[in-house]
């Protein structure tokens, strides 16, 4: 899961970023309105954490013309401000849920789960390619029924060839969901958890593709 953050006060901001890798998510951040449209506009997030006071732009103005051009990514907006005409402009311009600052980091989580779980639910909550189920909501995964521990990042990998299991799934698209645009090491990090997949869900259940990537297959 991908998610863009797009808060101007940096501590939050970065406090945030970090705190929600720790839960396994890929986190994009920016500072700026008008560069929060236009990331969320070219890139492809599960799910935005949106500020209302940004300068540039405001988040209401964002989150309108994001849903103006078609995007359904869930919005989740906050703000200094409270009452409920504010927490009403929020969800009439568009957006899945309101936080007031100051906010519990724990309740935000509790949040992005929710959201993430209802979008999950109109698409497929439970990813399955033969006796291998992810799910997605629970972040959890069962082989045979058994469940298989994976650190955070070992599920996102997976996750991502889960979500297209049976197709080619390059290093590349891999890296755009499972990491944030700011990395700059190396590709070959991929090949890492994937070797660690393999110990955990059989050596035969993602198959390399040389020069293409990988597919996650039905049998082991």
């Amino acid at each position: 899961m991908r998610l863009l953050i797009v808060e101007d006060e940096r501590r939050l901001a970065l406090s945030l970023a970090k705190g929600l890798r720790a839960e396994g998510y890929a986190v994009d951040v920016v500072h700026d309105g008008l560069e929060g449209l236009h990331q969320a506009g070219a890139g492809t997030y599960d799910l935005i954490v949106l500020d209302i006071m940004l300068p540039g732009m405001n988040g209401y103005r964002v989150c309108g013309a994001l849903r103006a051009a078609g995007h359904d990514v869930p919005i989740l907006m906050l703000t200094a401000k409270d009452g409920e005409y504010d927490e009403a402009e929020g969800l009439d311009t568009g957006a899945d849920d309101y936080l007031t600052k100051p906010f519990s980091y724990v309740v935000l989580v509790a949040r992005v789960k929710a959201l993430l779980r209802r979008r999950g639910r109109s698409a497929q909550p439970v990813l399955r390619a033969g006796e291998l189920a992810v799910d997605q909501g629970a972040r959890k995964v069962a082989l045979d029924g058994a469940e298989i521990t994976l650190t955070a990042k070992e599920f996102a990998v997976l996750e991502q060839l889960a979500l297209r299991a049976g197709d080619v799934v390059s290093k590349a698209e891999i890296l755009e969901h499972v990491w944030d645009f700011a990395y700059e090491g190396d590709v070959n990090i991929i090949e890492v958890y994937v070797s660690a997949l393999r110990r955990k869900l059989g050596s035969g259940r993602i198959v390399t593709v040389r020069g293409a990537g990988y597919r996650l297959v039905s049998g082991a």
